[in-house]
Parts: C-alpha cells; sequence; structure tokens
C-alpha cells in the first residue's frame, strides 16, 4: 500500500520502519528531519513538506498529543485539503475523545475516511512489530486498513464503527497502567520499610497472582529504580490521565482515583522529574515515605 507516515518519535520510526519491511512504500514526514532521514536507506520516501506525505492511500500519524495532531491536520500544513478523496486517516495517538469526534467529522466532510487505531506496547514492542491496536472505524475502513495492522502487531482488537470508542478504550487501559504503578510504588514503600528486597518481591507478585506484562515491567523497573532512558515520559502519562478525566467529567463517571494518579504525577513534574520515565511515582513514593 502506499502509505504517508507523520511522526516518527520513539514509536513512530519503529512503525514505520515495520511497514517497510512489509513491502509497503511509505513517505515519512517529522518536524525533526534527521528523524525521517533515518529512514531512507531502508527505502522510505522523505517529504519536504507535511503535505506531500498526503498522498497516499492511507495517512498515518503518530504524534504525542492532540495539539500536535490538530496542527498537523488542521493547520497552516493543509494536510486535510492535501489528502485524496476516499483515503484514509490513521489516527494512532492516543489523544481525546473530542478530537476524535472532530477528526471523524472533518473527514467525512471532506470525503475521506476516518479510523482510530491508537496501539498498545512501549518501544521495544513496536520495534519488535508486537503492539496491540485497538481500532474503531467502519468495517470497510478497516478491512482497508488490515495489512498494516499486521505489519505493526501482534493483534488487534476491533472495538465499534464509531472511532471515538478505540480512543476511549485506549485511555481507560493507560489509567489502568497508572493505577498499577502507583500500587506498585506504594507497596514497594511497604515492603522496602520491613526489611524486603524489592526484586524478590516483584518476582513473587509476578509469579503468582499478578503474573501481566504491566506488574513484571514497571515492578523491575521500580525495584531497581531505573527511570531512564524514559519509554513514556512523566507528562506524557499526565496528558492521558487528564483526558481520562475529562471524558469521565463530561460522562458524569467519577474516577477518584484517576484524580490521585494526575496528582501524582503532578508531584513528580513538581520535583524536577519531567524526563523520566513515568514510573517514578515509585521514586516519588519512595521520597515520600523518607527513603
Amino acid at each position: 500500500m502506499d502509505v504517508g507516515f507523520v511522526g516518527l518519535g520513539n514509536m513512530g520510526q519503529s512503525m514505520a520502519r515495520n511497514l517497510l519491511r512489509a513491502g509497503h512504500r511509505v513517505t515519512v514526514y517529522n518536524r525533526t528531519r534527521s528523524r525521517a532521514e533515518a529512514l531512507r536507506a531502508e527505502g522510505a520516501r522523505v517529504a519536504d513538506h507535511l503535505a506531500d506525505a498526503c498522498h497516499g492511500e492511507v495517512l498515518i500519524t503518530m504524534l504525542a498529543d492532540d495539539r500536535a495532531v490538530g496542527d498537523v491536520i488542521f493547520g497552516d500544513g493543509q494536510v486535510l485539503a492535501a489528502i485524496p478523496r476516499g483515503a484514509v486517516h490513521l489516527s494512532m495517538s492516543t489523544i481525546s475523545v473530542a478530537l476524535s469526534r472532530r477528526l471523524a467529522g472533518a473527514h467525512h466532510a471532506a470525503g475521506q475516511a476516518y479510523a482510530a487505531a491508537p496501539v498498545l506496547g512501549r518501544p521495544d514492542a513496536a520495534a519488535a512489530a508486537k503492539l496491540f491496536l485497538v481500532v474503531a472505524g467502519l468495517s470497510a475502513v478497516i478491512e482497508r486498513c488490515r495489512p498494516l495492522f499486521d505489519a505493526l502487531g501482534q493483534r488487534t482488537f476491533v472495538v465499534a464503527e464509531d472511532p471515538p470508542a478505540a480512543n476511549l478504550v485506549k485511555l481507560s487501559i493507560n489509567f489502568l497502567l497508572g493505577a498499577a504503578i502507583e500500587g506498585l510504588a506504594e507497596a514497594s514503600v511497604l515492603i522496602r520499610k520491613g526489611g524486603v528486597d524489592p526484586q524478590r518481591y516483584v518476582d513473587i507478585l509476578t509469579s503468582s497472582v499478578f503474573p501481566a506484562p504491566a506488574y513484571e515491567t514497571y515492578g523491575r523497573i521500580i525495584a531497581e529504580g531505573k527511570y531512564e532512558p524514559a519509554r513514556f515520559p512523566v507528562p506524557l502519562g499526565l496528558k492521558d490521565i487528564e483526558l481520562t478525566l475529562a471524558v469521565a467529567g463530561a460522562s458524569a463517571a467519577p474516577m477518584p482515583l484517576a484524580s490521585v494518579i494526575r496528582d501524582r504525577l503532578l508531584s513528580a513534574v513538581a520535583r524536577g522529574y519531567q524526563d523520566l520515565d513515568w514510573s517514578v511515582l515509585g521514586r516519588v513514593a519512595a521520597e515520600d515515605a523518607g527513603l
């Protein structure tokens, strides 16, 4: 397929590379051009301008937040006008439900297709094409994009025909990850105060009642206290929890735990930890306990 790919950060560059390896024709664009140039030798066409990446069958955006996605689609780059009629915008970023709904309306009005396909997994999973994809959109659009999903991940979960449903599911999952991290952080402090080795504790957890990737990954990071390099920095985690709270407020769905996680992440920012992985909540909890 002819694919445009915008956003070559920690996740996007690996994802674009896997599309190339699967035989797709990929035109890449990134604000920091060197990230795009790194893929030229692997067969990518590097777009000089944002709109130059938008002439294929599918445009994928993999960007940090609502502002970045909104600037690309609705900004001066004229992307909305550059996407051909009938082509698909596949939004793989973690964005708000409100922006996803706005995108769906704008693309429909322009005669274009739109699907949301946020991903589950950290950069190592992106590099290994082992992401999980949470997808929502018209069934015909999803089937058109199926070869792309197969090149990027190990499993695709189709949620609904309404694209914002995928964004809602992704936000709810990131909330649960934040809750797991905060729980691990507090439990780790408790057992350390009692003289228990935290790495041994994580081994017990993940070999018994919590044999889950999230507990294995974040438990190990907290036990080792190694929050760099930041695979998912604090500001991105904070952004996702705030987006979760926004849609919860609009839905009259109280989420008191989400408010706690937001405040813990704000505390991490206040301590100067904004460049660290969001699992640095382990350090925040330890400092609060005098460790």
